[in-house]
């Protein structure tokens, strides 16, 4: 794999050894980002893709909106209007994995989901860890008083926001090779 630089406007190329799977701020794959820009946050899930927006500059991540819907087809349909309607520099996808670091199923399936979206509409797109996002987001709520089944309809999109403001907060991002090792997760069908 190759880690393309650009800094003073030379470009040069690198071998990386290893391709480590989220940003992280002790990786030594990282590179900068643009410091100015709309960003899309993604927490991918089966029944529901929860949505936060953010600015690069600001460095704040907020709850945006959940997308919800019965096909594909339907759910990359809003996908594209929100792009559309806010034209990031950038999207972030939520990476889970175990607690030990392992991946799992839904791994695979949003890292499809992550290469799906580049290769759509031709954003760059970065994978951000994001274990314990769901309950993290779940305990922000409880804080602000929304509990319970009043969660549901706001959790995953509160979800994406810790994502997103993980990833503002590092201000680093993955090497753009770490997004093409995606296999066939089965997206889009229903457990």
């Amino acid at each position: 794999m190759r880690e393309i630089r650009e800094e003073s406007g030379v470009r040069s190329e690198e071998k990386n050894p290893s391709c480590s799977p989220v940003a992280s701020p002790h990786s030594s794959l990282l590179t900068p980002h643009k410091v100015q820009g709309t960003v899309l946050g993604f927490d991918f899930g089966i029944k529901r893709i929860g949505v936060a927006v953010g600015e690069l500059e600001l460095g704040l991540a907020h709850p945006l909106t959940t997308v919800v819907g019965e096909s594909n087809d339907q759910r990359f349909g809003v996908i594209e209007a929100l792009l559309k309607e806010w034209r990031p520099t950038l999207v972030v996808v939520g990476l889970p994995a175990h607690t030990d670091g392992e991946e799992h199923e839904m791994s695979a399936r949003c890292r499809r989901f992550a290469h799906q979206l580049e290769g759509r509409f031709g954003l760059k797109t970065v994978l951000v860890d994001e274990r314990h996002s769901s309950t993290a987001a779940s305990e922000d709520l409880n804080e602000a008083g929304v509990r319970g089944r009043k969660q549901k309809v706001v959790l995953d999109q509160v979800a994406a926001q810790r994502i997103l403001q993980s990833y503002l907060d590092n201000k680093s991002v993955l090497s753009p090779e770490c997004l093409v090792n995606t296999q066939d997760s089965g997206l889009g069908t229903q457990d």
